[in-house]
């Protein structure tokens, strides 16, 4: 049977059926995931089913719809045409869209008033009604060849001509760069002056492009990778990108700070990550129930087997376990309670890494079947993989936890 007509079974059908938390599942966020959900399974669903082996990236006709049900303004206050929520409901629905195609799960960082602060208030303004409305959609230029988890090593320059700022040097890892409306470029003005951190010197710019076209000064080539498809990732070469004055993303404080306000945002994208990662296990936990009850070997359903249900429960605890991680850490992220950062880790750490326990657990269940593109569990088992490495690997989050822990 094809992945697109193989039986799926909803969230409510297995035994993933609520949140950890339920306090935290108030009526409103109810009718967010429900609605959500309902949209990843009908609509998103097919869509990676059909597009995801021809490595074709997202249609603007799912972006449309995603912008009608406000995905890229939930963080976007509603003055501005967002829906003014916070980090439990934009990893909620984070978690429902990947549960269909991480991709469409993730494309959502790149609006909800990413690329925004311009520091001309009527500008920011425009820009945040532009991405609430999903007409501003970035890619996040950050890391390079030789500069990932250690973004404080990145090279890229970015030098005073004039009025202008000349851009040199090359990014990795930009997803959706030919795509998008604008790059959120970390790029270098100065080296660290004596008894500064290896940070300082890092700016953020805002690099405004066409959909479909690289500006001049700029040259991208795609990235041949195993998965996360959907989104086409991208090398960058910056070669004498000219760029005015009011590109650098000024915040009033000291030049040379860039680089610690995008660290704002890293407790916000590993919980997201965390969130997309129970998305995929839940997918391919979910398909696995539903083959094992139809796949039948020695006249019986493989699912009476008591060796595969003892894996479906160690899998369906997994993913339980790893929601309740990033239920509490996106609650302290939006109480401000200390801790949120630390707690991020945590729940990226245990719930990625369960991701690809999970979605291999699934493979296994569909035995040969697995290991063939007839069936989205190996769309998630290839995209579960990577959430262990991107938004900090998972060595990384055991460096800040262990650090906590000591500190």
């Amino acid at each position: 049977m094809s992945r697109s007509t193989w039986p799926r079974r909803g969230l409510d059908e297995v035994h993933t059926a609520a949140p950890a938390d339920a306090a935290l599942l108030t009526p409103a966020r109810r009718e967010l995931q429900a609605t959500t959900r309902a949209f990843a399974m009908e609509e998103v669903l097919p869509v990676a089913d059909e597009l995801d082996p021809r490595r074709e990236d997202i249609p603007s006709s799912l972006l449309d719809r995603m912008a009608e049900l406000g995905h890229f303004g939930i963080l976007v206050d509603a003055e501005h045409g967002g829906l003014g929520l916070g980090v439990v409901e934009y990893c909620l629905v984070s978690e429902e869209l990947a549960r269909a195609w991480m991709s469409v799960g993730s494309i959502i960082a790149r609006g909800n008033g990413t690329g925004c602060a311009s520091p001309d208030p009527s500008r920011r303004a425009e820009l945040l009604r532009a991405s609430a409305a999903g007409r501003w959609v970035g890619a996040i230029a950050f890391s390079e060849p030789h500069a990932g988890s250690d973004l404080a090593g990145v090279e890229c320059t970015a030098r005073r001509d004039g009025s202008e700022w000349v851009v040199e040097g090359t990014k990795r890892w930009v997803g959706h760069a030919l795509s998008a409306d604008f790059l959120h470029l970390l790029a270098r003005t100065r080296p660290p002056r004596e008894g500064e951190s290896r940070s300082d010197g890092l700016e953020l710019f805002l690099v405004p492009k066409e959909r479909g076209s690289f500006p001049d000064g700029v040259v991208g080539t795609p990235i041949d990778k195993i998965g996360y498809f959907g989104l086409t990732t991208w090398q960058l070469e910056f070669d004498g990108l000219r760029l005015p004055a009011d590109a650098l993303q000024d915040t009033g404080q000291s030049e040379g700070q860039g680089f610690k306000d995008s660290l704002r945002w890293l407790g916000t994208a590993r919980v997201q990550t965390a969130a997309r990662a129970v998305g995929l296990a839940r997918g391919a936990l979910e398909d696995a129930v539903a083959y094992s009850r139809r796949r039948e070997q020695f006249g019986h359903p493989i699912a009476d087997q008591q060796a595969l249900r003892h894996k479906l429960a160690d899998m369906a605890a997994a993913v339980d376990a790893a929601r309740t991680l990033w239920w509490h850490a996106a609650w302290l992220l939006d109480e401000g309670a200390p801790g949120g950062d630390v707690a991020a880790s945590s729940a990226k750490l245990f719930a990625s890494e369960t991701a690809e326990q999970v979605t291999s657990d699934a493979l296994q269940i569909f035995g040969g079947n697995g290991y063939t593109t007839e069936h989205s569990v190996e769309r998630y088992w290839r995209d579960a993989r990577l959430t262990t490495i991107f938004e900090g690997t998972s060595e990384i989050q055991r460096k800040i936890i262990s650090d906590a822990l000591l500190a």
